[in-house]
């Protein structure tokens, strides 16, 4: 079943991370030694005293709550075990990502140095299998000639070399004309087993229960045309990981990526799967069948339900929680997009209606009224899909980039047309993922991840909680123990409620903001609902900060008055909220609906990172991007009926 694995080792990345081409258009080869040099340059001249108010915590470690904390962390991450992160000049090490992870700063492969406003709680570095056993095989003395000549070309890369290999990934399945380039003497998938059980033993080492939470963990990375993804990240519960990981050359698609991983993840090893970028996965994300169209059975579909309760739907590659074009109207699905809706005939760089994680929850009401369940009940959670060895690192006024070398200096994130670039302004710092859970160990960051009692954000620290239920006394939110009360009476967020006879089900909302991002603006609840076979959504604002009331008409407050200086980034003073809580009552809610809700909270606008990068080199932000952003969380759903 598994293919041998020196295939794999070539075919590498090539179509694994498409983005290469598309972020890179390359034509010519690499960077140059004289643009190193002057990316050196660069970076010695930004002017790292422009970013101001910056200040940097120390972790913290709250005793075991049965009542849950909530942890933050990154599910999503690269260093350069990974081939493309190795191709873009990324050398530090799966130790150095911990450290990071754990508060310590580092330079990035330019020379700008990276740090966390404050340490991360977990984190799962998910390197690409694909490549696993790349520098191994490299090191092998029984390595071939030509094989040593593949090696020694990883070093500095060029273009046609990158375009040769990744047009032989695109190809279904994936197949290369150059596979016994790295032929050795002994079986080439020995050397991809040692570079997980690396993974996994550097997991165990930099695990430590009640204070930091390491997952081993890994990318499963078929291609897709044009930069397409439909990649998953596979996350164990425990020390107790298969031998090998599954990659493209071993699960053509994810029905043979669960299938392989529930053969040799067998108990006390369990793991779950969490699909990222459903905004580039060009509508396979929520669509009906697989990667190679083949239909998706009511068997496949609750398998899924099984062994995927989260997804990624906010990272550097852009936010996936919804489009204009599909019947959402509220103009925060504008925020950090990537791409507009497909036009007729247009297949890749577009959003389908099966694209997006709203698209995904309306799907899945209608699922269950034509296969009996609901596959689709998952939560969201964000994450940063960095290359450059830097978990967590979230913060706009910290955003060195995603992709080593080719995103730093300054100056080239913001110049679209230097090689590489293509796309620089599009992306973002990416997000965090949010856990609620009793204490910061594996089993319980783990569990509550299967029960989707998590949440995204765009990478504040947001803390948030959501509860629904039929019960809640009128003043819930003013008693002192409204948490107890909301887990006795009611269910958290990822949770489901069975219908209540007519009575309308209640919701509490608390938000805190992050004191090292800008106050809160409002609380929105978005709901879904099935009616008569047809899905339906509307937008309200729930919770106005500074005394406002939302409009009976449109559902929404009165704009803020909140601003941001563009001259230095400081926000405005004594405007928004450091805490907005409330309990909402669905009146439209109707006992035959099946439904699903849940909570957005939108921060006053604070600097964009294309804005700080201005500062570092004293000139206006760029026209073609926003100056500012109105950072967001996101819960997971609770459904009821």
């Amino acid at each position: 079943m598994r293919k041998t694995y020196a295939i794999g080792i070539l075919v590498l990345f090539i179509g694994l991370i498409g983005f290469l081409y598309v972020q890179y258009r390359l034509s010519a080869p690499f960077l140059s030694d004289d643009e190193i040099a002057q990316i050196g340059a660069d970076v010695a001249a930004q002017d790292e005293s422009a970013i101001t108010g910056r200040h940097f915590r120390e972790a913290s470690f709250p005793p075991r709550n049965p009542l849950k904390n909530v942890y933050f962390g990154d599910l999503h991450v690269h260093t350069s075990l990974s081939f493309d992160s190795y191709l873009f000049g990324n050398r530090l090490t799966l130790d150095q990502a911990y450290r990071f992870a754990k508060g310590e700063a580092l330079p990035n492969p330019g020379g700008e140095q990276m740090r966390l406003a404050a340490p991360l709680d977990f984190v799962a570095i998910t390197d690409h299998a694909e490549g696993f056993g790349l520098h191994e095989v490299c090191a092998d003395p029984q390595l071939s000639e030509f094989g040593g000549e593949f090696c020694e070309r990883m070093q500095t890369p060029d273009g046609g070399f990158f375009l040769e290999l990744r047009q032989q990934g695109e190809q279904r399945p994936p197949v290369s004309t150059l596979s016994n380039m790295l032929r050795v003497g002994a079986d080439p998938s020995r050397f991809a087993a040692m570079t997980w059980q690396a993974i996994a033993a550097a997991a165990e080492e930099h695990n430590d229960p009640g204070r930091f939470t390491a997952f081993a963990g890994f990318e499963y990375s078929p291609p897709l045309p044009d930069s397409g993804k439909i990649h998953r990240n596979v996350i164990f519960r425990s020390g107790d990981v298969p031998n090998n990981a599954v990659s493209a050359f071993d699960a053509a698609t994810e029905l043979d990526l669960w299938r392989q991983l529930t053969e040799a993840c067998q108990q006390p090893c369990e793991f779950l799967t969490i699909p990222h970028n459903p905004n580039k996965s060009w509508g396979l994300a929520f669509a009906s069948h697989t990667i190679d169209g083949n239909a998706y059975t009511a068997a496949d579909w609750r398998r899924r339900s099984q062994v995927e309760p989260i997804v990624e739907m906010f990272q550097a590659k852009g936010n996936s929680e919804c489009s204009r074009g599909f019947g959402a109207t509220d103009e925060e699905c504008n925020f950090e997009q990537f791409f507009e809706p497909c036009e007729d005939g247009q297949e890749t760089k577009c959003i389908y209606p099966t694209s997006m994680a709203r698209d995904g929850l309306k799907k899945g009401l209608r699922l269950e009224r034509e296969i009996g369940i609901n596959p689709l009940r998952f939560g969201m959670i964000g994450s940063t899909d960095a290359h450059n060895s830097n978990p967590g690192d979230a913060e706009e006024w910290d955003f060195r980039g995603v992709t080593g070398l080719f995103s730093s200096s300054a100056r080239r994130r913001l110049d679209p047309n230097l090689r590489g670039n293509a796309d620089s302004l599009n992306r973002n710092p990416g997000g965090i993922a949010a856990i609620w859970a009793e204490e910061n160990t594996r089993e319980a960051l783990f569990d509550a991840m299967r029960r989707k009692e998590v949440y995204a954000t765009s990478g504040p620290r947001i803390r948030l909680r959501f509860f629904g239920g039929f019960e809640f006394a009128p003043d819930i939110a003013r008693s002192n123990d409204r948490i107890a009360q909301a887990y006795r009476f009611g269910v958290p967020m990822g949770g489901v409620l069975s219908a209540n006879g007519s009575v309308a089900p209640s919701f509490l909302i608390e938000a805190l903001r992050d004191p090292d991002s800008a106050p809160l603006d409002r609380v929105q609840i978005v709901k879904l609902w099935l009616d008569k076979g047809e899905v339906h959504e509307v937008v309200w604002d729930v919770a106005c900060s500074d005394g406002r009331r939302a409009n009976p008409r449109t559902n929404r407050c009165t704009p803020t008055k909140a601003a941001v200086d563009l001259s230095n980034c400081e926000i405005s003073k004594g405007i928004g909220a450091a805490q907005l809580n409330t309990v909402w009552t669905d009146s439209s809610y109707r006992k035959e609906q099946k439904a699903a809700y849940y909570v957005r909270v939108v921060e006053n606008p604070t600097c964009r990172w294309s804005t700080y990068d201005s500062l570092r080199l004293k000139r206006a932000p760029p026209s073609h991007a926003p100056a500012t952003v109105t950072e967001m969380a996101w819960s997971s759903p609770i459904w009821v009926g």
